[in-house]
């Protein structure tokens, strides 16, 4: 009698088919987080909440079956190739986590971020921290019911941190952003005494938001994104998300500042790019998925920093500027400082220049651990963001929604996200550094406007390994040293350096 299909298949393989199905699963719940921030009407939260809850229950039942958890163990037992180990030691981990977690808990988070995202945009849009204050606490109670559900004796950021950060150790990462904070604090003050004076007003006017449209989809198209495995939207909160077949960015316009949404697409871009560039035929394996949020921070932090802040790329792409707006009279080096200026007074993230921004996520990271630790209460969360604001960078929020309700982070419950900004801009200076000794004229290539040897470059390095490499061995891989911030020290002083005549 012949054997049926499951008898054939080996234990590895069942469980992978297993897999497959759970990452189908949490794939069609993204392309429904995707569609409530760009194109659900306000009123379909209700019903929107159900089937986020739903799906995430499905997800986690499928994840923690105890066939699933048998199988594991017997592929685990049956002498696995290399890749196979790689891919077994992944879900390993995932398994372990969720395993530890009630399903009931995990429909009670995704049905808390479902309703917790409109509350955010009425809550920004009215500049009233109440509306959003009961989501918030009840985020922390429940991510704090999450965290001692998957390891009681630790510090549940520690836990929390881990799910955006598996594989680089919390104490690590906390030693490379003291030593970046360190450095930016003192650089930062001294750029504050220059008297030098860089061409800031290089993009002043009115830029029309539908011609800023055409503008960033031109960027898209230079830089080499693939229009049949993606597409541009608007968001309150520009964001990607996807898979290798189907990585979709968007981005969001002020008609007084170009800069904007052109450096927030080229940002997304990045993040679009590493997902695109995962192997298809790993597709809803973990050889098919990216690596952690630092690594995908690093892509877009690459991309929006050393490609589009640089020199290089406003010798290409200025002309492409002034033909959609024929009144900046610009020149490639006045471009070049627009870009990079150092603000004395930004009080918003995502309009932050390259050095600040490391504070405004310090300034969140600090909160956030607060917030999980009982430090901090909800209720007091606007001044307490307000004092860290004037703490570290000179400045007070007036209202809420340029202060403590600018990022819709803690809408979805993401604590512990934050460091990973800041992890992966340092990692993107050591990956650049190594590509620009790799790739011969890169320069030149980046300035005639051919990107290709860096995608391939990108590509071969990082993204078509998805998850197969730990964090500091994909970075060790990649560059041949231990993930540091020597390369980002290295670059921004360079760089600032002599930008201000320091």
């Amino acid at each position: 009698m012949a054997q049926s299909s499951t008898e054939e298949a080996s234990a590895y393989d069942q469980l992978l088919t297993k897999y497959k199905r759970i990452a189908n699963v949490e794939n069609a719940g993204g392309i429904l987080s995707w569609d409530q921030q760009v194109m659900m009407p306000d009123a379909g939260t209700p019903a929107r909440s159900q089937q986020m809850s739903a799906l995430s229950a499905l997800s986690h039942d499928l994840l923690t079956d105890d066939e699933f958890g048998e199988l594991l163990e017997a592929a685990e037992a049956d002498d696995p190739t290399d890749e196979q180990a790689d891919v077994l030691r992944e879900l390993r981990r995932d398994y372990e986590r969720a395993v530890r977690v009630p399903n009931d808990l995990v429909e009670q988070i995704s049905a808390a971020a479902s309703e917790a995202i409109p509350a955010w945009k009425e809550a920004k849009a009215n500049d009233d921290f109440e509306t959003f204050a009961p989501h918030l606490e009840k985020h922390v109670e429940l991510k704090r019911q999450y965290a001692e559900h998957i390891d009681p004796d630790r510090d549940p950021y520690e836990v929390l941190f881990e799910d955006y950060e598996p594989c680089l150790p919390l104490e690590q990462a906390e030693e490379i952003l003291d030593e970046v904070r360190e450095v930016l604090v003192e650089m930062i003050a001294d750029i504050r005494e220059s008297d030098v004076e860089l061409a800031v007003d290089a993009f002043d006017g009115e830029f029309p938001a539908d011609e800023q449209e055409e503008l960033v989809r031109d960027a898209l198209s230079t830089l080499g994104y693939p229009w049949e495995r993606g597409r541009l939207d608007t968001a309150p909160h520009p964001f990607s998300s996807g898979t290798q077949f189907d990585a979709r960015v968007t981005t969001r316009y002020d008609e007084s500042d170009p800069l904007g949404s052109l450096f927030s697409t080229i940002h997304e871009f990045g993040h679009a790019l590493y997902t695109l560039g995962l192997p298809d035929e790993h597709y809803a394996t973990p050889l098919g998925e990216d690596r952690n949020l630092s690594v995908h921070e690093s892509q877009s932090r690459l991309w929006e920093n050393h490609v589009g802040r640089s020199r290089t790329f406003w010798q290409h792409f200025l002309p492409t500027f002034t033909e959609h707006f024929s009144d900046v009279d610009a020149t490639v080096e006045e471009a070049y400082e627009a870009a990079n200026q150092v603000y004395e007074d930004n009080l918003i993230r995502v309009e932050a220049d390259e050095l600040t921004y490391h504070l405004h996520i310090v300034i969140r990271f600090e909160l956030e651990r607060a917030l999980i630790s009982g430090d901090l209460a909800v209720e007091d969360v606007p001044e307490a963001w307000n004092d860290k604001y004037e703490e570290y960078l000179g400045i007070r929020p007036e209202t809420d929604s340029e202060g403590c309700l600018q990022d819709i982070h803690w809408a979805y419950g993401n604590f512990g996200y934050f460091p990973t900004y800041s992890l992966g801009s340092i990692m993107s200076a050591q990956l650049f550094a190594a590509a620009e000794d790799d790739i011969e004229n890169l320069d030149e290539k980046l300035s005639n406007g051919e990107f290709a040897d860096l995608r391939e470059w990108l590509r071969e390095n990082v993204h078509q390994h998805g998850r197969r490499y730990e964090t500091n061995d994909l970075v060790k891989r990649a560059t041949g040293a231990d993930f540091a911030a020597d390369d980002f020290l290295d670059y921004v002083e360079s760089k600032y350096t002599a930008l201000y005549d320091l």
